[in-house]
C-alpha cells in the first residue's frame, strides 16, 4: 500500500512525500527512523503507474557514482546513504534507500540489502557489491559499475536515436502513402477513366493499390497493431516461440549484427568486472547468462559452463560454440595461457564498446540516405503513374 504522507522534520519544516508501508503505523514508525513526525497521511490505490514505475539509468549512475565518491571519502555507508536518500529526485530511488537503510540497520549487508529491490539492481549489480565488500574494494566496484551504466546509457540513446529516424520516416511514408491512395488516386481516377484513355501499367497498379488500401487499410493497420502487441505477450508464456524470436532478432538484416555486438558487449563488460571482482568463473557465467537478455546466446552460456565445469579451458569452450570472432577468442587464449586473463577480459570489453558504437554510427550514416531515397522512388511511383496519362490527355486535347 502506498501513502500520501505530511510529516514535520526537527526544525519544524513541512514535508510531503508518497512512501509505500503496509499499515499506517509502519509508515509513522518509517518516518520516525528519519527524524520526521507524521502529520497526516492518506493511502492511495494501487494504479498502474505506482506498480509499473522504474528508476531511470541515469538516476541509477547518479546513485552508485555519489555512493562510491562518500565511500572514497570515508564517509560511513549509512551516514552516505541518508545524504543520498534526501538528495535524490526520484521517489522510488528515495523509497529503496529508505527500505536498504532500514534493512542495512537490522543487521544486513549492504549487497543483501539491494538484492531485496531486483527490479531496480540487477544480479550483476548485488554480485560485484558483494564482491567489493568482501575483498574491502567497494569504491572500486562502484567506480566500474558507473562506467558499466554509463556505457550502457551510450548504447541505449544510440539506439533509440538509431530506431526514431527512420520510425518517423516509415510513419511519414505511410501517412504520405495512404493520404494519396485514399483521397487523391480515386479523384484522378475518375477524371481519367472519363477521358476512355488505355491507361499504362503503372497507373493500373496505382489503382488496384488504392482500392485494396480504402477497402483493406484499416484492417491491414489493425492488423499490425495486433502483431506488435500479441507477439511479444505470447512470447512472454511460450519458451518456443521466445527463443525463434531471439533467434531473428540476431538474424535480421542489417539490424542483426548490431543486435547481435549489443548483447555479445553486454555479456563481455558484466563477465569482466565480476571476475575482475574476484567471482568465480562459473558463477560468473551464470549471473551473466541472466542478464544478457538473449535466449540463444543464454543457452550457448549454459553449455559453456558445462565444458568448463568438465574441465575444458575457457577460450576453447567460446571457441566451440562461435560466440566471439577470432580476434576475440585468441585474446582469451593468450590471457588464460599467460593468467592475466581479467586483462583479456578487459580488452574484449574494449574491442566490443568499440565494435558497437561504430557498428551503430555506421548503420546511421546507411539508414537516412535510403530511406530518403525510398520516399523520393514512392512519390516518383505515385506522381509518374498519375501525371503521365493525364499529360497524354490533354496533348490530344490540342
Amino acid at each position: 500500500m502506498h501513502y500520501r504522507w505530511q510529516a514535520a522534520d526537527s526544525e519544524g519544516r513541512i514535508r510531503r512525500g508518497v512512501e509505500e508501508a503496509t499499515t499506517a503505523a509502519d509508515l509513522e514508525r518509517r518516518l520516525r527512523t528519519r527524524g520526521l513526525s507524521l502529520i497526516a497521511s492518506r493511502a492511495l490505490q494501487d494504479n498502474i503507474w505506482t506498480r509499473w514505475r522504474r528508476v531511470s539509468r541515469r538516476d541509477l549512475i547518479a546513485f552508485t557514482f555519489h555512493l562510491e565518491q562518500l565511500g572514497r571519502a570515508g564517509v560511513p555507508l549509512l551516514s552516505g546513504l541518508a545524504d543520498l536518500r534526501d538528495a535524490v529526485a526520484s521517489p522510488a530511488l528515495h523509497q529503496a534507500i529508505v527500505r536498504i537503510m532500514e534493512d542495512v540497520e537490522g543487521g544486513k549487508r549492504f549487497s543483501e540489502a539491494l538484492a531485496q529491490h531486483p527490479a531496480l539492481f540487477d544480479p550483476v549489480y548485488v554480485s560485484l557489491v558483494r564482491a567489493g565488500e568482501e575483498s574491502g574494494q567497494l569504491p572500486v566496484v562502484l567506480a566500474n559499475l558507473t562506467e558499466a551504466l554509463k556505457w550502457q546509457d551510450e548504447i541505449a540513446s544510440e539506439t533509440k536515436k538509431l530506431v526514431s529516424y527512420p520510425a518517423f520516416v516509415c510513419v511519414l511514408v505511410v501517412g504520405v502513402i495512404a493520404f494519396l491512395m485514399v483521397h487523391l488516386v480515386p479523384q484522378m481516377v475518375d477524371f481519367l477513366e472519363g477521358a476512355g484513355q488505355a491507361l499504362p501499367f503503372s497507373t493500373q497498379l496505382l489503382i488496384s493499390t488504392s482500392q485494396f488500401v480504402t477497402h483493406y487499410g484499416w484492417a491491414l493497420l489493425a492488423a499490425l497493431v495486433l502483431l506488435v502487441i500479441a507477439v511479444p505477450a505470447m512470447a512472454r508464456r511460450h519458451a518456443g516461440l521466445a527463443d525463434f524470436a531471439d533467434r531473428v532478432r540476431l538474424r535480421m538484416p542489417l539490424f542483426g549484427p548490431i543486435v547481435h555486438r549489443i548483447v555479445l558487449a553486454r555479456f563481455a563488460q558484466c563477465f569482466a568486472m565480476l571476475y575482475a571482482a574476484g567471482v568465480p568463473i562459473l558463477q560468473a557465467l551464470q549471473i551473466t547468462r541472466d542478464v544478457v537478455q538473449n535466449r540463444v546466446v543464454a543457452a550457448a552460456l549454459d553449455r559453456i559452463q558445462v565444458q568448463i565445469r568438465d574441465g575444458q579451458g575457457v577460450a576453447a569452450s567460446f571457441e566451440r560454440e562461435a560466440l566471439f570472432p577470432p580476434l576475440v577468442l585468441r585474446m582469451l587464449r593468450v590471457g588464460e595461457q599467460s593468467g592475466a586473463l581479467d586483462t583479456a577480459l578487459a580488452n574484449v570489453t574494449y574491442f566490443y564498446h568499440r565494435d558497437v558504437r561504430v557498428s551503430v554510427a555506421r548503420l546511421q550514416t546507411l539508414i537516412e540516405p535510403a530511406l530518403t531515397v525510398l520516399l523520393g522512388a514512392l512519390l516518383f511511383w505515385v506522381m509518374s503513374a498519375l501525371l503521365g496519362p493525364i499529360f497524354d490527355t490533354l496533348g490530344k486535347l490540342r
